[in-house]
């Protein structure tokens, strides 16, 4: 014995929606036939999804691509590399953002190359910043020992540029 539901569906199809419902953990199942349509809503929903940011849920799990934390053993021997890794010198940084160029145009030669002694407001490399060019001078006097960037890369405010030995 099936009682009709508004003309549209009849109470056992109802019945069986809610199962699927049920069954499947949906939020909401809608089902069309020509002109009717009938939509089954669960009393609870299904669960948010997870967050798109790196930080877990209160009382999550950390994200599985977190560093595990670092021993005093192994900052030690990281800390001797990076002192290992610093150049020997006076470093000449960059005073701005922009593009460096090594030369004052394409077909002139460097300003400077390692091994070339330098004094002290000597032009050394361009910066173009804004469709400015800067001129970098350099601060000492001494012997260009180490060229820490190439012609026409893009650097940043402090990197270093060349050491002066």
């Amino acid at each position: 014995m099936s009682e009709k539901i508004f003309n549209m569906v009849d109470l056992d199809t109802t019945e069986k929606l809610a199962q699927i419902l049920s069954e499947k953990n949906l939020g909401e199942i809608t089902v069309a036939d020509g002109e009717k349509t009938i939509s089954i809503k669960a009393k609870k929903c299904p669960p948010p999804p997870p967050p798109m940011g790196g930080m877990p849920p209160m009382g999550g799990m950390p994200p599985m691509n977190a560093a595990p934390p670092q021993t005093a053993a192994a900052a030690q021997v990281e800390s001797a590399v990076e002192k290992a890794d610093a150049p020997q010198g006076n470093v000449i940084k960059a005073p701005l953002v922009g593009m460096l160029y090594t030369a004052p145009s394409p077909d002139q030669p460097p300003f400077v190359k390692v091994g070339d002694s330098v004094k002290k407001g000597d032009v050394i490399l361009i910066i173009e910043s804004m469709k400015l060019m800067n001129e970098v001078t350099s601060d000492i006097d001494g012997v260009v020992t180490e060229i820490l960037v190439k012609n026409g890369d893009a650097v940043e405010y402090d990197q270093p540029l060349m050491v002066i030995g």
